[in-house]
């Protein structure tokens, strides 16, 4: 898998509705490993121009990479008309404090050639000399179509989320329920997850071209558990991290998207255990009654390695 983006700690990524700026010091206090002040769907149309200061005075004055946050801004989409003025202001007047940008309802490679264009533009202009990545939305029908051309269409990608409420809409799913189950979707009478498909092949399409895969958020705020299966399941398939859209998700979902210590020393055993049986000549060993393999070596390594940057970034 190629290695493309800056490492980052992405397990939460917290939503700050731009119009409330009251709430973004609380937000840079929080446990939150990734910030985005909202310009988009937190924000009513007539707030847009204020809420656009607002981010660019938040950028500005507190320092989010100082108390280890990535910050970020979501933008308003290509189909809007406030899009090209949040891009242009935020980043001439506060690029070089920001890290991504989040970038909504990306539908073709072609919706990110052209905002690469902007950025280079305004960089040069401004002397930012660290390239803004970009975190893009998939949410919509076309945009999931041809998610594996756009993950692999731009060097500033950083990571594809998952934008669940909007793409339910697009494809017409009978469920109002963002992020979460449909007790209309079940197998053997049993409720099934009506965001696998998209989430895992969003999953493989980022991890081809060396970006993040992130799980969109978990509306309910009200319902720990199914926030907490909905984090698992997620984390199962290979996600770095998932939306919080309420502070009281962030460390439930930090928990979901930490490796369990169990899980690291398993993996070490497998390590040693493979280690040992290659100064013996074998490519193979038994580990806690199973068989391990150069495939398990791979597995484990990823996990050693992940809980390692966790405690460097701790």
């Amino acid at each position: 898998m190629p290695d493309s983006v800056p490492a980052r700690l992405n397990r939460t990524a917290l939503a700050v509705p731009a119009s409330r700026p009251e709430l973004f010091a609380k937000a840079a206090l929080s446990a939150a490993d990734h910030v985005f002040l909202d310009l988009e769907d937190a924000v009513a149309p007539s707030d847009k121009a204020k809420a656009r200061k607002n981010a660019i005075d938040g950028l500005n004055d507190i320092d989010w990479r100082g108390v280890g946050k990535t910050i970020s801004v979501r933008v308003n989409g290509g189909d809007t008309e406030w899009m090209y003025r949040d891009v242009i202001d935020v980043v001439e007047k506060a690029g070089t404090r920001l890290d991504l940008l989040m970038v909504p309802k990306v539908n073709r490679p072609e919706d990110v050639i052209a905002l690469d264009m902007w950025l280079s533009q305004i960089e040069r202009a401004k002397g930012i000399a660290t390239p803004i990545g970009l975190e893009l939305l998939i949410e919509t029908a076309q945009g999931l179509a041809n998610v594996e051309a756009i993950a692999a269409s731009c060097p500033r990608i950083e990571a594809l989320i998952l934008g669940s409420g909007d793409l339910a809409a697009s494809m017409g799913m009978r469920t109002t329920n963002i992020g979460g189950l449909s007790p209309a979707y079940t197998i053997d009478g049993r409720m099934s997850d009506i965001w696998h498909y998209a989430l895992a092949r969003l999953v493989v399409a980022a991890r081809a071209a060396g970006k993040r895969p992130i799980d969109g958020p978990y509306a309910d705020f009200n319902d720990p558990l199914g926030l907490k299966e909905s984090a698992a399941r997620a984390a199962a398939l290979g996600c770095e991290g998932k939306m919080v859209i309420h502070p009281t998700q962030i460390l439930p979902v930090n928990e979901a998207f930490t490796p369990d210590p169990m899980e690291i020393e398993r993996a070490k055993g497998i390590l040693l255990a493979l280690e040992e049986a290659a100064e013996r000549g074998q490519g193979a060993a038994t580990y806690e009654g199973r068989l391990v393999d150069i495939a398990s070596i791979r597995q484990a390594r990823a996990l050693v390695a992940k809980a390692d940057r966790l405690r460097q970034w701790a």
